[in-house]
């Protein structure tokens, strides 16, 4: 059964086959999750990102992980070229990342609150997207045996555990039966 952990600490520590990174078209990391994953992995993670160029916003693409502990980087675009998102772009955003995951045989991921940063999306709506967009993608990846919710501050860990503890809307997760056995176990772990 998929593991779905809520933690809180520095995403750049973890030791997963992918830490997602909420990209934007241009993919330069200046700043936010981008700008950290950068600093820890070294310039030639942002290199190999921008010689995949175009991409759009809800795509993803892959790259080596360069100094991290993870073995690549799933750059997730949900931000626009004036650093702005919708709910729309972090979904397709996130399910893209999967679809790489999926391909590139992905057994343990993290991903932190896409668009709350730059992107001003509010932290509550993105943790409702997130956590029905990942728990509904689970479902067609089979692989994947743990999914690290990566906050860092005690306002996006709540909001992300209010997302996890709430009962499964059967119109969110629109192809997939929502049966509480079939849900991933949640642990929540504070660095």
């Amino acid at each position: 059964m998929t593991r779905i952990q809520l933690w809180n600490g520095d995403i750049c520590e973890l030791e997963v086959d992918a830490i997602v990174n909420p990209a934007n078209p241009s993919l330069w990391m200046s700043t936010g999750v981008g700008g950290a994953l950068k600093a820890a992995a070294g310039d030639q993670v942002e290199f190999a990102a921008i010689r995949q160029l175009p991409v759009s916003v809800g795509d993803a693409i892959v790259t080596p992980a360069g100094g991290l502990a993870a073995r690549m980087l799933i750059h997730a675009v949900s931000l626009d070229r004036d650093r702005r998102t919708s709910a729309g772009a972090i979904e397709a955003a996130i399910r893209s990342a999967f679809a790489r995951a999926r391909e590139y045989d992905v057994a343990t991921i993290a991903l932190p609150a896409l668009g709350t940063g730059v992107g001003g999306f509010p932290m509550d709506d993105a943790a409702r997207i997130t956590v029905a967009t990942v728990r509904d993608e689970l479902r067609r990846s089979p692989a994947i045996q743990s999914v690290i919710l990566a906050m860092r501050g005690t306002l996006a860990y709540a909001a992300f555990e209010r997302a996890l503890s709430a009962p499964v809307a059967l119109d969110v997760v629109a192809d997939a039966p929502a049966v509480r056995d079939e849900l991933p176990a949640i642990d929540r772990v504070s660095a």
